[in-house]
């Protein structure tokens, strides 16, 4: 999931015995909090040692399903043990973040994720019986699933733990040993991680690197044998030029403007109530979150305005009486970008409607905000917000819906509204995003029978499920051959068998 910083920044400290020895002060940007005590920076030599160990490792034992399958259940118990640490981590972090949110996001996500891990291994790691085609007749054809080796994951900042530990979980289903590196930014959230990881898995099979940016392009440029990555779309980028060197193939989970698209036939006050849930949550620091809204209908703006503005103070009250429930921005860099889309919209003539009385800079509380008909040529039509700004525009057909998100590169989700199923066909017909929810926002991610991720600038590939576990591994095919085949046949001088010929090329 995108985040707005540059989540593949790193550093490592590559202990010769030990898997969770980590490196690198971590550093918080805008300087408002301190960071957990931590050990020197390492280097890029340092970062391939520790690769190496865990290569080393994964050769020596490559594990089996009663492995994998108790390393699931080591990780899942002493997360669920750990969850009220986790929240506080995350709070530490951030300032201030919903603990309600951090069970769901960062708890629940990542238990349901490795119940169904748990559920489907042992199916998944049986070959697959295929067809070799009547022409390869008596042979018999199937594919088995191999890991890798070392599996590389980048974390981003805004759901720390979950997208560290959803990847994590399905390179360890997938038979990998794994090489972590959570987001710079989220120091305390990083340290919890190395602790769990430590508890749960024996040296060797997880290492967990802290740090900066001073060898963040080393760790990306490792010869992982395979990189998941989640964040920002020009650090995806990077991320990709720098794997290129090794040929390792990626997961990138990016981002983008996801729209919601609000047809004429659907109530409004039930698409601000879905649409503030999808925005606000984690202060609209999610890569899937609604990034602008289409309604089609120019009459209804007033009534989703003021829907959107009853939605606020229902969920968190007055934001002056200190909004437990309401998610503060990660930094004070962060909270000035999204000041700065907020005050050129302004400042060019936008209407910009605060839903809340509350904003405040030194808490970094953002209040919900919207930015009533913006222009393309704003930033906050260019950018992805990440954060809890909402841009609303107006069209008079869902044909002008349709266009305005043609005309924009792939998003990360798409979110349709309409209890008309030929509208809702027509919207999936005519787009094309890494996933959708009808009628609500954020959910598909949280459905693990469904692949998660982007299509062009909004990522390549994908994980959740069964998705995950084939990327994060080779299918194997496999030709069995009987003691009679074909191929005793198929040999020159081929004239002798030209009715043969005949019949193979009908």
């Amino acid at each position: 999931m995108a985040s707005n910083t540059d989540p593949g920044t790193i550093a490592a400290n590559a202990a010769t015995t030990s898997a969770t020895t980590v490196a690198a002060a971590a550093q918080v940007q805008g300087g408002d909090r301190a960071p957990p005590a931590s050990a020197p920076p390492a280097t890029p030599v340092d970062l391939a040692a520790q690769l190496e160990l865990l290569r080393r490792a994964w050769q020596a034992a490559i594990p089996g399903y009663a492995q994998r399958r108790d390393d699931l259940l080591r990780l899942r118990a002493a997360l669920k043990r750990r969850l009220p640490e986790m929240a506080d981590a995350i709070a530490a972090d951030f300032g201030h973040r919903s603990r309600h949110e951090s069970l769901l996001a960062d708890g629940m996500t990542v238990l349901a994720a490795i119940d169904h891990l748990l559920r489907h291994l042992r199916r998944w790691m049986k070959p697959q019986r295929v067809s070799a085609g009547w022409r390869l007749w008596p042979a018999r054809a199937q594919l088995r699933h191999r890991p890798l080796g070392v599996i590389g994951v980048i974390a981003p900042w805004n759901y720390p733990v979950n997208l560290a530990l959803v990847p994590l979980a399905t390179a360890i289903a997938a038979g990998n040993h794994v090489f972590l590196k959570p987001s710079e930014l989220t120091p305390h959230t990083s340290r919890f991680l190395r602790e769990l990881l430590a508890e749960a898995f024996p040296a060797g099979r997880v290492a967990v690197a802290e740090g900066d940016a001073s060898v963040g392009a080393a760790f990306a440029a490792l010869p992982f044998d395979h990189l998941v990555f989640t964040g920002s779309t020009a650090v995806g980028r990077k991320v990709m030029a720098a794997a290129a060197a090794n040929l390792t193939p990626l997961t990138l989970e990016l981002g983008g403007k996801s729209p919601a698209i609000v047809c004429a036939d659907y109530p409004v006050e039930r698409a601000a109530a879905r649409l503030a849930s999808g925005k606000w949550f984690n202060g609209g620091q999610t890569c899937i979150a609604p990034d602008y809204v289409l309604l089609v209908g120019r009459g209804r703006r007033d009534a989703f305005v003021q829907a959107l503005r009853e939605q606020v103070a229902a969920r968190y009250g007055d934001l002056r009486d200190g909004a437990e429930d309401y998610t503060r921005v990660i930094d004070a860099r962060h909270f000035a970008r999204l000041q700065g889309y907020v005050d050129e919209a302004r400042g060019q003539g936008c209407e910009v409607v605060v839903l809340a009385e509350g904003h405040d800079p030194q808490s970094r509380l953002f209040a919900p905000t919207l930015v009533l008909e913006p222009g393309d040529d704003l930033a906050v039509m260019q950018d992805e917000i990440f954060g809890p700004v909402l841009p609303v525009r107006c069209v008079d057909t869902l044909d002008q819906a349709l266009e305005e998100v043609r005309a924009r590169p792939r998003p990360l989700a798409l979110y349709p509204f309409s209890h008309d199923r030929g509208e809702v066909e027509r919207i999936l017909d005519g787009t094309l995003a890494g996933g959708v929810t009808v009628n609500d926002a954020l959910l598909h991610f949280a459905a693990e029978g469904l692949p998660f991720g982007g299509v062009g600038a909004s990522g390549m590939g994908a994980y959740h499920g069964r998705a995950g576990f084939d990327s994060m591994g080779k299918l194997l095919p496999v030709l069995w051959q009987p003691r009679i085949s074909a191929s005793d046949w198929l040999k020159p001088p081929y004239a002798r068998i030209a009715r043969l010929f005949d019949f193979l090329v009908r």
